[in-house]
């Protein structure tokens, strides 16, 4: 597998220095030195980041298989489909994702290609939900090609992708144009997936945090809350290339994009909001990426195509379950 590349000590400083507001210990602040330690420096002070809502000062002695999470939101994996299959493909992935044993406590949503929502919807099970793969920015009218949030919402959608990579720079949507779409689409009723990152020269010249906040910024300035937002980072290097970003690597941006929203919307906005990690995510590799205390799921391209191996991702949250 390729090596991912690493972020530059000139980024690293950008948010190397500061308080880290631990989001699930009433806003104790944690002077830490990097964001990627800061996990690390919140439990030498005695506080396990779980996913229960424990009180501050409250025994967790009793308790076993809890989920170690920095967030307080339910593991959550999507699978982006993109433009794949056909009537009868994925017929046979509903038909293995129906049948497979999935774990209990994970959202699980599928993004079919547009034509073949109806048909997914009409057929699948197993607790899965499904959503659209982009939505136009406003009701829909004489713009052809486009889909509207009240058309995916009428035929059973419950959630929709915004300002994934390849929409942005291959089709060049525009960071407030995705904002605008994100916000229409949560007035109808929509949970919306809201996709950032970074590319790869952006990446080598130390501008990941620089590029991923200006794109959550778009996304704050025009969405009222951010109660029904799953932040999906997907570096844009890793899509379908076979490089992925290391758990270290994935997590130090988990944490920033937590700490950005912590300083930009609320400590209760940080710790509830999902922020879950794309980018050739496979069953070989999620383990590993789950057991980040920031990642709260995944959003799959290729690997959610094959059942058994979206099923294999989707049990990864076993890997964030720990015994105290």
């Amino acid at each position: 597998m390729a090596a991912a590349p690493t972020l530059s000590q000139a980024a690293k400083l950008r948010v190397s220095s500061g308080v880290f507001s631990c989001p699930r210990h009433c806003g104790l602040g944690v002077q830490r030195l990097a964001f990627r330690s800061a996990s690390s420096q919140c439990a030498d002070l005695g506080f396990r980041l779980v996913q229960q809502s424990i009180a501050c000062g409250a025994s967790t002695s009793s308790t076993r298989g809890v989920v170690s999470m920095a967030g307080s939101g339910k593991f959550f994996v999507g699978g982006n489909w993109k433009c794949n299959g056909t009537k009868e493909s994925i017929a046979k992935l509903v038909s293995e994702l129906n049948s497979a044993k999935l774990e209990s406590d994970v959202d699980v949503v599928v993004s079919p290609p547009f034509v073949y929502l109806d048909q997914v919807i009409g057929s699948i099970s197993n607790g899965i939900e499904v959503s659209g793969q982009n939505s136009w920015i406003g009701k829909g009218g004489a713009f052809t090609g486009e889909i509207s949030a009240e058309q995916l919402s009428d035929i059973g959608c419950k959630w929709v992708i915004h300002g994934h990579s390849e929409r942005r720079h291959i089709l060049g949507e525009a960071n407030d144009f995705i904002g605008k779409k994100s916000a229409y689409a949560l007035e109808k009723g929509l949970g919306v997936i809201a996709c950032v990152g970074e590319k790869l020269e952006e990446r080598e010249a130390g501008k990941t945090f620089d590029v991923v906040f200006e794109q959550l910024k778009a996304f704050a300035e025009a969405i009222s809350g951010w109660d029904n937002v799953v932040i999906a980072y997907e570096p844009v290097w890793a899509i379908g290339t076979g490089k992925v970003a290391t758990p270290q690597q994935a997590q130090e941006v988990h944490a920033a994009i937590r700490k950005w929203l912590t300083d930009n919307a609320s400590t209760e906005v940080a710790s509830k909001t999902r922020i879950i990690y794309g980018g050739s995510v496979n069953g070989a590799n999620s383990s590993e990426l789950a057991k980040q205390a920031d990642i709260d799921g995944f959003l799959v391209g290729g690997a959610s195509l094959k059942g058994a191996e979206f099923a294999t991702i989707i049990n990864s949250v076993t890997a964030k379950k720990v015994t105290v």
